[in-house]
């Protein structure tokens, strides 16, 4: 699953023309193989809704045993500089709030979480240990808002101890959660703690080409 097509571009320009094009209603996906995978690949577009939908179509897919996405993201401390890639290990939804009515819950956390945190099942982590020796482990914040300049970041990362963020991690880690399927979220980051929507657009193909050639290491060496 990718947000934009500036990051489909990205495969592409690695592996080639796709084998074949899936034309489904509102869906174009995309059919690969790398080793023994096959690998269906769909633009989301931007925002959690989006995302949580198309996670859904392609679980539906051919018995799909690993959804992953892969994308660009905003970096949220000065350690995230441009073109770092990392794999999630947990996703805060920033934008999820029922702590007026359901009683022990705080802004963040989702009713039946012990906490506001929803955690990449541990196998698949260590798979992308195994598979990228030294790989950084991250906390993305995701919500429906592009972030822009260094006082939002700032304060995004001390509210949600996050080091990235991003539009649509929540929606697809809680629905292939609810679909028992495991996720895989690679991410490189386009702008900087102190960058926004410029700096986006100059790199946004640098950092997801670097964040699709880790995940190729991860895909290949996994067994799922």
């Amino acid at each position: 699953i990718v947000a934009i097509r500036r990051e489909i571009d990205a495969l592409i320009r690695t592996c080639g023309e796709p084998l074949g094009v899936d034309e489904i209603p509102g869906y174009r996906v995309f059919r690969y193989r790398i080793n023994d995978n096959e690998l269906f690949v769909c633009e989301s577009g931007a925002g959690e809704l989006s995302a949580a939908a198309t996670t859904r179509l392609l679980i539906t897919m051919d018995n799909v045993e690993l959804i992953v996405n892969f994308g660009v993201c905003g970096g949220l401390t000065p350690e995230m500089a441009l073109n770092s890639t990392v794999v999630v290990d947990k996703v805060v939804h920033y934008d999820i709030d029922t702590s007026t009515v359901d009683e022990g819950i705080v802004p963040g956390q989702y009713l039946g979480n012990s906490d506001i945190y929803i955690r990449v099942d541990e196998k698949v982590l260590e798979i992308a240990k195994e598979a990228v020796p030294g790989v950084k482990f991250v906390t993305c914040a995701s919500g429906d808002k592009f972030v822009d300049g260094s006082e939002k970041k700032t304060e995004m990362h001390r509210m949600w101890n996050a080091e990235i963020c991003e539009m649509e991690a929540a929606g697809i880690l809680i629905t292939a959660k609810r679909n028992n399927v495991p996720a895989l979220l690679v991410n490189g980051a386009s702008d900087s703690v102190t960058g926004g929507a410029e700096e986006f657009g100059k790199m946004v193909h640098e950092a997801a080409t670097a964040c699709f050639s880790m995940l190729l290491k991860i895909i290949e060496n996994g067994k799922w």
